[in-house]
């Protein structure tokens, strides 16, 4: 064990919610650094290379989508949406973007640590706990390298929808409900939303060139849940 603080960066521009959020993380034993503005942001992370981001939407020079998308171009680090912007549809643009998480102004200082917790917890190297590599047919997920590929050819998956393709395939054979996949992809405040999760469904399945009608891969249990095919 080295003893390293896990390290959280977080940005937005106003330096009460910005020193708040600062304060409520170093007391939880994290090393925290912080930006205000979206240039700050990129060259904070380039610098520090941190655990985790916690990213306002609205920024002054550009939005968190934008910076969410920015970084998903080469890194997996975690990101956690600061907002006050907390409808179905944001929340689905901010997760297309890349983000793993919401937290909806205002918030306690227990939501946001228990938010970041999970996060990290959840958010950890799928081949931890995988086999190298899972496939079926002509289907390949590469844990180590993050990539998807269907008959040689690369799927292009959100962050959002990898984790998704990669719970199902780690359980590959075994029905999962919704709210197991929701819990372990979204975190447990996430249980219920069932539709955000046919969503994602129905976005993975046309990624990974799946018919919807007569699928290869994502199966679907009606009443139970879904299964990840094993190959035969």
């Amino acid at each position: 064990m080295t003893g390293r603080k896990t390290s959280i960066l977080a940005v937005d521009d106003d330096i009460r919610m910005l020193r708040m959020m600062h304060r409520i993380l170093v007391l939880e034993g994290y090393r925290v650094v912080d930006a205000n503005t979206g240039e700050s942001f990129l060259d904070a992370f380039d610098e520090e290379s941190p655990d985790l981001v916690l990213m306002d939407i609205m920024l002054p020079d550009t939005d968190g989508y934008t910076l969410c998308r920015r970084i998903r171009e080469f890194s997996h680090t975690p990101v956690v949406m600061v907002t006050a912007k907390g409808n179905e549809r944001e929340k689905i643009q901010g997760f297309d973007a890349g983000a793993d998480d919401y937290v909806t102004k205002p918030f306690s200082s227990r939501e946001l640590t228990a938010r970041v917790r999970a996060v990290l917890r959840r958010t950890r190297p799928w081949d931890q706990d995988s086999a190298a590599t899972f496939r079926c047919d002509d289907l390949a997920v590469d844990f180590a390298r993050h990539r998807v590929t269907v008959a040689g050819r690369e799927a292009d998956l959100t962050a959002t929808e990898y984790r998704v393709l990669c719970y199902l395939a780690a359980n590959a054979g075994r029905v999962v409900t919704p709210d197991q996949v929701l819990e372990r992809v979204w975190g447990e405040a996430y249980s219920g939303e069932t539709h955000l999760l046919q969503v994602y469904i129905a976005r993975l399945r046309k990624k990974i060139w799946d018919d919807t009608r007569n699928p290869r891969y994502v199966l679907t249990r009606p009443g139970i849940g879904y299964m990840m095919r094993q190959s035969s």
